[in-house]
């Protein structure tokens, strides 16, 4: 990509688009990859601090208010979408849906790509891993881990189901906000503002 700067050679506007456009697709996917390397090292060094506060999900307008970090709830949905999307077939859409369960709220993101074996799910969460192939994208392995690690330090849990039908369902609960204001002190209290 340097060759740009290069004055032996006469590029066409065409070319010199299609490698500016390269330049910035590769550094995108190394932000990102930045970006996942640190928050990685944050969740196994133990200096992530969440900043809990209550905010509501952008669908049912009867859910009760969750208790959250909103930019690590941000990452956590962006990160399994982007599993998602990666991994569904081009024509199918990926489902995102919430809902009021007991105490909890959860959230779930359903995909129509390949199904993962029981023995694997839990796997696909590990750092650096990958399950099958991906077919859009150069992943590294670590979307799911860091928004497993994002979703427990919110007091949540992130899993894998079977989507009845075929494919892949991440399942996203966080506490609601009544229930974190009864959370035991070994917990982070939500914060106030």
């Amino acid at each position: 990509m340097s060759s740009l700067r290069s004055d032996d050679v006469e590029w066409s506007e065409e070319d010199r688009a299609d490698l500016l456009e390269a330049i910035e697709e590769g550094a995108d996917r190394l932000d990102h990859l930045v970006g996942n390397l640190l928050d990685m090292s944050r969740l196994q060094t133990g200096t992530l601090a969440p900043l809990i506060r209550e905010i509501d999900l952008d669908i049912p307008e009867t859910l009760p208010m969750v208790a959250t970090d909103k930019g690590l709830l941000e990452r956590v949905v962006a990160n399994i979408v982007e599993n998602a999307v990666k991994y569904s077939p081009e024509d199918e859409p990926v489902l995102v849906a919430a809902s009021a369960i007991a105490d909890r709220v959860e959230l779930r993101v359903v995909d129509r790509g390949p199904a993962v074996p029981d023995e694997a799910k839990d796997r696909i969460f590990a750092p650096f891993q990958c399950y099958g192939d991906a077919p859009r994208g150069n992943g590294v392995g670590l979307g799911l881990a860091v928004a497993r690690g994002f979703a427990e330090a919110m007091g949540g849990t992130l899993h894998a189901e079977d989507t009845p039908g075929g494919g892949l369902t991440m399942v996203l609960s966080l506490p609601t906000a009544a229930e974190r204001q009864t959370v035991p002190a070994h917990l982070p209290a939500p914060a106030t503002s």
